[in-house]
């Protein structure tokens, strides 16, 4: 099996939507999301993909809460990708959006760029041009790698726009989600179409909201890309809605149908070089501290 045919598993735990009264599974203070991170990792999960909630549980863009979750997570999984959230759902301003972008001590490695404007069930997502680009902007002077969220084809085609005017910039990796009311459905052909009409060089995962959440995996794991999962999107292990899931058991279906395919699953620093993130960055050690320890070193050894 070649290096580049291992899965990426990206963890989308939480999101903006579920609440523990739809599953009392979803991640929702720091502590829960740190924890519930970790059993993703054991599970197989490359990248997490996370939002922030407040107090109350309600969604929150304010960094100090990203940073608590950040400092939380890099503690118990040192290795895991970190992306972080821009979206427009519910908070509408750029300096909003955007302030999660300025964390450092960790610094997320990816930020979510929805490529477009669009309708969900029952609200709307509004991405200006100008909004994108600006984005876009910030993430390239913070050296974060956009997550571009793609669900219709348009915003496929309009990442040719960006990539073309070098707003995008390499490397690239696109989430293209399939079966929310008012985007694209979630079909094999639609998710054949999409990936076909990506600018190259992209590493492409695919998602299914809600009951499709399987079925574009299963088909995205067999056409060879990488697949995108969790509470965020799905919050039951069956169509009938008998079974509450967790993140964990999320994945772990996936990792049990990527081996029978014949596909190995993909450790965060073997994502990072399939995907071209930047390799983690060891701690500098000051001088002084680097003086100390070669002093303790050399009056240890015998005279």
């Amino acid at each position: 099996m070649g290096f580049s045919d291992k899965l990426i598993i990206n963890a989308a735990i939480t999101g903006m939507v579920p609440t523990k009264a739809d599953n009392p599974n979803v991640p929702v203070s720091p502590d829960e999301i740190i924890a519930d991170v970790r059993r993703c990792v054991n599970a197989g999960a490359a990248i997490v993909h996370l939002h922030a909630r407040d107090e109350a549980g309600q969604p929150t863009y304010q960094k100090a809460i990203y940073r608590q979750i950040l400092r939380g997570i890099r503690e118990q999984c040192p290795d895991v990708i970190l992306c972080v959230s821009t979206s427009g759902r519910i908070f509408k301003s750029f300096e909003e959006r955007s302030e999660v972008l300025e964390l450092d001590d960790p610094a997320p490695e990816m930020a979510s760029l929805t490529l477009g404007s669009m309708n969900f069930a029952r609200t709307e997502s509004v991405n200006s041009p100008d909004m994108i680009k600006a984005l876009a902007k910030k993430m390239n002077e913070m050296n974060i790698v956009p997550e571009w969220e793609c669900f219709d084809l348009g915003m496929v085609d309009f990442s040719h726009y960006l990539v073309d005017h070098n707003i995008l910039k390499p490397p690239f990796y696109c989430n293209l989600l399939f079966g929310s009311l008012g985007t694209l459905s979630a079909t094999a052909f639609n998710l054949a179409t999409a990936v076909r009409a990506l600018p190259g060089g992209v590493t492409w995962a695919a998602a299914g909201i809600g009951r499709f959440q399987f079925q574009i995996n299963a088909m995205a794991i067999t056409m060879g890309g990488h697949v995108r999962v969790g509470l965020e999107d799905n919050l039951w292990m069956d169509d009938e809605r008998t079974r509450q899931a967790t993140n964990a058991e999320l994945i772990e279906r996936l990792v049990t149908l990527a081996w029978a395919a014949g596909r190995e699953i993909a450790s965060p620093e073997e994502a990072r070089a399939m995907i071209g993130l930047p390799g983690r960055i060891a701690p500098v050690i000051d001088s002084s501290s680097v003086a100390a320890l070669v002093s303790g070193i050399m009056t240890a050894q015998p005279a």
